[in-house]
């Protein structure tokens, strides 16, 4: 009775230590073949790689392509009779020799870069000599550990998983002095009656001043103006960043009549809701702040009450001096 004949079976999975790019390289080695081929093992479907082989014979071909990253198995070859690849009748070939009997290709491909050449023992592209790397991946394989994961290679289309876009607070940071931030219009009209209210008692002081010296009075009223018009530009700058409009726009306040127009539209349009390109939206707005806004908006309506009723009063007091002297 004959003894049993073995097939070694590939069906394209790994050993747990390998790369799908080693194992590819390792058997075009063993093969003598070019990647193009190799890559036909590939696709899940189980292919024969040796037929008809003794126990013995098996084993070192399984042992071999194994160490070369190819997860093949053992399996009985009940159509030994049938094989067209060599038997004991004919003579032995190492593993290294199994596709020797395929078309050699003239081309080859780099296993690291793979660049496209005419065999050769040294890669044109990348300069390394292909037998040397080839030996150095099957000896890192080798002493991989045996339970080492199989890490998948990132896709370069997936999307970042990282977060890039730039981390910005809630509310953007409220200073009185400077141009970066935005403010909105309530705490727009507060900050211009604290402004106001603090002031008032400077320019009484200005006012005792002036009856000491009058040019002393003089230079504490000029820092007095150049430090109220340098705070109003800076809020004017931060309510304008709030609607998303340039600092540069506060200059149309120089122009007759425009500029009246363009302070009330500052006073009436709504700034952006969220973030714009000059930051985060205000902080909500305070009880203080909001006090001090109304407080703003009675003086011009006390202006406009007492405008309509001064005259009214005189021309009352003008008609009861003229009734009383008749």
């Amino acid at each position: 009775m004959n003894p049993p004949r073995y097939k070694i079976v590939f069906d394209g999975q790994l050993m747990p230590e390998a790369s799908l790019e080693m194992v590819k390289t390792n058997l075009a080695r063993l093969f003598k073949s070019d990647l193009a081929r190799i890559d036909g093992l590939f696709n899940g479907t189980p292919v024969a790689l040796k037929r008809d082989l003794s126990e013995s014979e098996a084993g070192q071909y399984l042992s071999a392509l194994q160490k070369a990253g190819a997860n093949v198995r053992m399996e009985l070859d009940q159509a030994a009779s049938l094989s067209l690849v060599p038997t004991d009748d004919h003579q032995e070939t190492a593993p290294e020799e199994v596709a020797a009997s395929s078309p050699i290709s003239t081309h080859m491909t780099c296993p690291k870069c793979g660049h496209e050449q005419a065999k050769s023992a040294e890669c044109s592209a990348c300069g390394i000599i292909i037998e040397k790397y080839l030996a150095r991946q099957a000896q890192l394989a080798e002493v991989a550990p045996a339970a080492a994961p199989v890490v998948a290679t990132a896709s370069p289309y997936a999307p970042p998983q990282a977060n890039v876009a730039e981390q910005l607070p809630q509310y953007s940071e409220l200073k009185v002095l400077g141009v970066s931030g935005r403010i909105g219009r309530v705490r727009y009209l507060g900050w211009l009656m604290a402004m106001t209210l603090c002031f008032i008692p400077i320019m009484l002081i200005g006012t005792g001043i002036a009856a000491m010296s009058s040019t002393l009075a003089m230079m504490a009223l000029g820092i007095v103006s150049i430090a109220a018009v340098v705070i109003g530009i800076f809020i004017g700058v931060q309510r304008l960043h709030d609607i998303g409009w340039s600092g540069w726009l506060l200059l149309v306040h120089l122009i007759p009549v425009v500029g009246s127009v363009f302070a009330l539209l500052m006073l009436i349009i709504p700034g952006t809701q969220g973030v714009n390109r000059y930051g985060p939206p205000p902080p909500p707005n305070s009880t203080a702040v909001k006090v001090l806004a109304w407080l703003f908006l009675l003086i011009p309506i006390s202006g406009i009450v007492a405008a309509i009723a001064i005259p009214q009063y005189q021309g009352y007091v003008e008609r009861a001096a003229e009734y009383q002297e008749q």
